[in-house]
């Protein structure tokens, strides 16, 4: 219920209802930019005190964000307070992905990957629903009514968010200053990890950007929204199904097995976005792409809880957000600049070019890293 009201607020609504108030492609970057600024700021602070005091209470504290921030942008009349309403809405996904996330991969270990990805499949669920029920709701009524959704969906998640179960052990007691100090350095340490977390940020990068701008592109193309959200809808959905059967896979073959060719796929479909400008072959190579992204983000967070030691859960996964968070930033800005300069074409070449450099790069890491264990 929350990612529905999260996803609802941004897909496809936010590009259409930034472009009635009149923002540029630069300016609905940052616009877009803006909920994952508190990823980069609260990812890893937020973690870490989910290994200090729970997991049950910060979770309360998103959902609480997730069921205020819907009705905020019925008052928004312009750019800046757009941006100031999703940032604030940001800082919802950055506390609860973080910490679900730990959450789970402190109770799992042998079936991690698969737990995980059951987790996200769930989720994805509501961001699944959101496309298609945003874009109708814009086509038979208004941005108002789809804002109104978001806030009873979010509202519907902090009701239930009382049904959590207690912790299943007692949380950390040190001193939360040398707790976060001893997690942060544990982590940084590990250089396979921060490659992990590059990966990620790199995939989001490109998923931000397509978010973004896919429905402006396809609007550009006089595809109406209510087909716009199909198309989104299509690639949701097929992380949806696709997801649990990529965690089981990276569980029995291995992370890097699946995290090097779904970068690639996705680069791939990326790429050729701009040349299939119709409802048939956007909602295929969205689909494509969702093959390829359930692919990698089914292994990279497991990767991380592997090489994550001392039970620091919350900090390793505070820490990938983090710097997944500054890729999605970056991805918007980046995409909107390029659209602006040199059209769509080109902006979605650099993001599949990224993609596979960034694929190439992590191949060899990962080889380099077999060989000094062996």
């Amino acid at each position: 219920m929350a990612i529905l009201s999260s996803t609802m607020s941004k897909t496809p609504v936010l590009p259409l209802f930034s472009k009635a108030l009149g923002a540029s492609p630069a300016e609905i970057g940052w616009i877009v930019m803006a909920s994952t600024v508190p990823g980069i700021l609260i990812s890893f602070p937020a973690g870490a005190l989910s290994d200090y005091l729970g997991k049950r209470s910060i979770i309360y504290a998103a959902l609480i964000v997730f069921a205020t921030a819907p009705f905020l942008y019925l008052l928004v009349s312009d750019v800046w307070q757009l941006i100031a309403v999703r940032f604030y809405h940001g800082f919802a996904t950055a506390i609860f992905g973080t910490v679900v996330n730990a959450a789970i991969a402190e109770r799992y270990v042998q079936d991690r990957a698969e737990k995980l990805s059951a987790y996200s499949s769930a989720t994805i669920v509501g961001r699944s629903v959101a496309p298609f029920l945003g874009g109708l709701l814009i086509s038979l009524a208004s941005f108002r009514m789809v804002y109104l959704t978001c806030g009873i969906s979010a509202v519907l998640a902090l009701a239930l968010g009382f049904l959590l179960p207690a912790e299943s052990k007692p949380a950390t007691r040190s001193h939360p200053r040398d707790h976060f100090v001893e997690s942060l350095k544990t982590v940084l340490k590990d250089r396979y990890i921060l490659a992990t977390s590059l990966v990620e940020a790199a995939l989001y990068l490109v998923f931000g950007a397509v978010e973004a701008f896919l429905a402006l592109f396809a609007s550009s193309k006089g595809i109406p929204a209510w087909e716009i959200g199909m198309i989104l809808g299509a690639q949701l959905l097929s992380i949806v199904f696709l997801k649990p059967l990529m965690g089981v896979l990276s569980d029995k073959a291995g992370r890097e097995r699946v995290i090097i060719p779904g970068l690639i796929v996705v680069g791939i479909s990326v790429l050729l976005l701009p040349h299939f400008p119709s409802l048939l072959g956007l909602m295929f190579l969205v689909s494509v792409f969702g093959i390829g992204f359930a692919a990698v983000t089914s292994s990279t967070s497991a990767l991380v809880a592997d090489l994550t030691k001392n039970g620091a859960y919350g900090s390793s996964m505070g820490v990938l957000s983090t710097i997944m968070d500054i890729g999605q930033s970056i991805g918007p800005v980046l995409t909107g600049w390029m659209v602006g300069r040199h059209g769509y074409a080109a902006a979605f070449s650099l993001l599949a070019a990224i993609l596979l450099a960034v694929a190439i790069s992590f191949g060899y890491i990962a080889w380099v890293r077999v060989r000094h264990r062996r």
